[in-house]
């Protein structure tokens, strides 16, 4: 048990001593001070003074806990005593009751202050310190750091408590494996403040190193980000070149060699709209070369917050697994410009479970703008299932825009089943020119199926 610098009892340096009382380092001896039978304000004063002087002197968890039931005492007699109130309209006026209280909140954090430490603060602090290194990216010159400090407590704390010397290996999960260890060789040793003070102390000494250590060892945060990227090689594909920033014409080479994840490492730690831009657009031209999980998962979550730009890369790269993100914006209709985006990726990503709900952006006589329809029709088209072909048809027939018409025999035109295509050519006679074009094509390859193969 150590008392702090800052000693409660020095508030009541000057105080006469109690009646009864002796010099503070003498205070084990000393009868405990006893509580006027009517308290009055002097007296009350005198009692918490000779209590500070007891808890000057106070060496042991016992001593304490005396010192804490005489503070109880002192509360019940100043409850009890008859204090004059302080007057309410002169906020100077003085308040003896609650100078009082004061006091002896100010000794109880004395008390608390003075107790320990005890086994279960280093147990705390070296949990504490196994969640920092799991939790932080170190450098590697950090981690070499951190490696040495964990050794060192380690071995400190086995010559206390019951633990192996040492990390079995220099991996992060080896690191905190061991200092989980040692915390939990604290805990089984159930130290006493007082009779194991020697050892607690030195324990206290090596987490204290620790600390200083893991606060000393270098973190990825503490580098600048040209520095994060150099460490990772992203300058290394760099020879000649004359593009700036460098980081732009590092980014070109890394798009060209299919470097996934070195684009990713520059999205996320580039903070610049320009290189943001440029990393997507590297993305957008890489389309399926670009698709990893990693990559995916970037442009999800940007696409999850209506970015038109992150959907059209998804299109482009094919992702599957941002159809259900898509499949939800189908019929935001008050949305025109993100429904043309949202149409044409799933088109290109081949999304078999939108065909229903593209199909019913279809209806003229819905909420779909006539210059949103064409490319729901389109949509159909790449995606290819022979379930769109009579919501196409009766758009071909039925719909009044030509745009809508023309993407409609388009579409049917890639579904290419006999059927598709024959729904598609009954408008090759029609007047409209992109209309009756998809017609003719449609009628075309119906003629190139039924003609007879060239004999020898």
């Amino acid at each position: 048990m150590s008392n702090g610098d800052d000693d409660p009892a020095d508030a009541s340096e000057g105080a006469d001593a109690a009646d009864d009382g002796g010099d503070a380092g003498e205070s084990a001896e000393t009868p405990a001070p006893t509580l006027p039978e009517d308290p009055i304000e002097e007296s009350l004063t005198e009692y918490l003074d000779e209590i500070a002087d007891r808890l000057a002197a106070a060496e042991s968890e016992a001593d304490l806990d005396d010192v804490e039931a005489l503070l109880g005492d002192a509360e019940t007699g100043i409850e009890a005593a008859d204090l004059p109130e302080p007057d309410e309209d002169d906020e100077d006026a003085d308040d003896p009751r609650g100078d009082l209280e004061a006091r002896v909140a100010e000794l109880r954090d004395g008390v608390e202050d003075a107790r320990g430490p005890y086994g279960s603060d280093i147990a705390d602090a070296t949990e504490t310190a196994a969640a920092t290194v799991g939790d932080t990216e170190w450098t590697g010159d950090g981690h070499d750091d951190v490696a040495a400090a964990v050794a060192s407590f380690v071995d400190a704390a086995a010559e206390t408590v019951d633990v192996d010397a040492g990390p079995d290996g220099d991996e992060t999960a080896d690191l905190v494996a061991a200092l989980d260890a040692v915390a939990a060789g604290v805990a089984d040793a159930d130290l006493d403040a007082d009779a194991d003070a020697d050892d607690i102390a030195a324990l206290l000494d090596a987490t204290d190193d620790l600390e200083a250590g893991l606060d000393d060892a270098e973190e990825w945060d503490d580098l600048e980000t040209h520095e994060q990227l150099r460490a990772q090689g992203y300058y290394g594909v760099l020879g000649h070149y004359k593009d700036f920033p460098v980081e732009w014409a590092a980014l070109k080479e890394h798009e060209a060699r299919g470097n996934v994840d070195m684009i990713l490492l520059a999205l996320d730690s580039l903070q610049s709209e320009f290189m943001e831009r440029h990393c997507l657009e590297a993305f957008e031209r890489m389309g399926k070369r670009g698709k990893t999980e990693a990559s995916v998962e970037e442009v999800l979550g940007r696409a999850e917050k209506r970015d038109r730009p992150a959907i059209r890369i998804l299109g482009k790269m094919a992702a599957e697994e941002a159809t259900d993100t898509l499949v939800e914006y189908v019929s935001e209709d008050s949305n025109p410009q993100l429904q043309k985006v949202v149409f044409k990726a799933l088109g290109e990503i081949g999304a078999t479970e939108a065909v229903q709900p593209l199909a019913n952006q279809l209806d003229p006589d819905g909420d779909t703008e006539d210059l949103v329809r064409p490319h729901a029709a389109r949509a159909l088209g790449l995606i290819g299932d022979a379930r769109a072909v009579d919501p196409l048809a009766d758009a071909l027939e039925t719909d009044p825009s030509d745009d809508v018409r023309a993407a409609a025999g388009w579409a049917l035109r890639q579904i290419g089943t006999r059927e598709a295509l024959e729904a598609a050519a009954e408008c090759a006679d029609e007047r409209s020119f992109i209309v009756s074009t998809e017609g003719e094509k449609a009628r075309d390859a119906l003629d190139d199926e039924t003609e007879p193969a060239a004999t020898a």
